[in-house]
């Protein structure tokens, strides 16, 4: 029974991977200079995300 259950568990845990998305890339902007980079995550509190996000790597394909 227990192995059933964690069989059952398992393929439910990999079917929820299966379909996960990446996280979208941003515009981030530096309150000092102004300088643009493209990243996932914050960059620290000294920038400012644009809105728009994007599909890639380099911010210029949207979603």
């Amino acid at each position: 029974m227990l192995i059933r259950c964690l069989s059952i568990f398992a393929l439910f845990f990999a079917s929820a991977v299966a379909i996960a998305e990446p996280a979208p890339w941003y515009w981030w902007v530096s309150q000092l200079d102004g300088t643009r980079v493209c990243n996932q995550t914050s960059l620290g509190s000294g920038w400012t995300w644009e809105p728009t996000p994007f599909k890639d790597a380099r911010c210029r394909v949207r979603l």
